[in-house]
């Protein structure tokens, strides 16, 4: 199998083929890629602030490293949710960057809900991202389909309006023969 089928296949997005769906997926991962960006920028405007209050007091070695690569996974990982480009791997870090930030709620203030409840939000809609893809508005998508034409159904390329639909392909056909 071509290495291109291999990258059109970890692209394929989860092809449900309703467009209101697909809509409401898009709209969902915008909004959660760009909520999650100012995570990073806190991050970096402090960074040993946050290394001690966060990766020391969890025990975690390297923590001036390990905030850096927290940031910049959510700096660099939200936009990609964002738009849909390479949006299994950047969901896949930002939902590890989550369950450390469960972690540490969790240990700070026990079960306690008010306090645990964004960072769990925010896990919950990336490991649906890592699990599902980007949806059929987005530019994995796109790059699935160019690079292999097979991975996406046409009901799919429908939905994206990469191809037209058997009926208005047949009743264009129709009219065409009719006016021969």
């Amino acid at each position: 199998m071509a290495l291109t089928t291999h990258v059109a296949k970890l692209l394929k997005p989860n092809a449900n083929a309703n467009v209101w769906s697909q809509a409401t997926l898009a709209l969902f991962r915008v909004v959660v890629g760009v909520m999650m960006v100012h995570n990073g920028q806190d991050k970096l405007a402090d960074i040993e602030s946050f290394a001690h209050a966060y990766v020391e007091y969890l025990g975690l070695p390297f923590p001036i490293f390990l905030s850096y690569v927290a940031a910049y996974t959510e700096l660099i990982g939200a936009p990609l949710v964002a738009f849909g480009l390479l949006t299994r791997p950047a969901a896949l870090g930002l939902f590890g960057t989550m369950a450390v930030a469960m972690y540490h709620h969790v240990s700070v203030a026990g079960l306690s809900l008010p306090y645990l409840e964004l960072s769990a939000i925010y896990a919950a809609a990336f490991l649906y991202f890592t699990i599902n893809g980007a949806g059929l508005f987005s530019v994995d998508a796109l790059l699935a389909n160019g690079l292999d034409q097979t991975v996406l159904s046409r009901k799919a390329k429908q939905i994206m309006r990469l191809e037209r639909s058997y009926q208005a392909i047949d009743g264009a056909e129709a009219s065409d023969r009719l006016s021969v």
